[in-house]
């Protein structure tokens, strides 16, 4: 068994001291590459969390009006700051906004979430706004004169 095996964080420490002192025959590549490409995959989960709360949260703005306030409109802004920051941080990830497989995984959370939360299972089955235009901007919030019956 491999020292990444059993312990991955005395393992990553020992990787870093072997880096820094320049040795780099004794690194253990192949775990090192899983490792950089886990944290790609890393950044890819946390804006699809992200944004699947954020859309959970817009369908419930617009799907329950009678239920808005203060806490969902913060949590909305929040996501919203939160998703740009990592969207500046990480500007490669840019292009998932608008992958269609991507998106369908995201809103498919999105719905769970909604259903799960308000007991309503109206919602569209794709997302009906866009990423930039609406989704993502500061000042946008989903048709607030529609009611659940429309």
């Amino acid at each position: 068994m491999h020292a990444y095996d059993e312990d991955v964080l005395a393992w990553s420490q020992e990787q870093a001291r072997l880096i820094r002192a320049g040795r780099f025959e004794l690194l253990d590549v192949e775990h090192i590459a899983e490792e950089i490409e886990d944290v790609g995959k890393s950044e890819q989960r946390e804006l699809a969390n992200r944004m699947a709360i954020l859309l959970a949260h817009l369908l419930k703005w617009q799907y329950q009006p009678e239920r808005r306030g203060a806490s969902w409109e913060r949590t909305i802004k929040a996501q919203r700051k939160e998703t740009a920051y990592h969207l500046d941080e990480t500007p490669s990830l840019r292009p998932k906004l608008l992958e269609p497989r991507w998106l369908d995984m995201v809103w498919s959370r999105a719905l769970a979430q909604a259903v799960a939360e308000t007991g309503l299972d109206c919602f569209p089955d794709a997302c009906p706004w866009m990423m930039d235009d609406e989704v993502l901007n500061p000042s946008w919030f989903p048709n607030e004169g529609l009611s659940r019956s429309d």
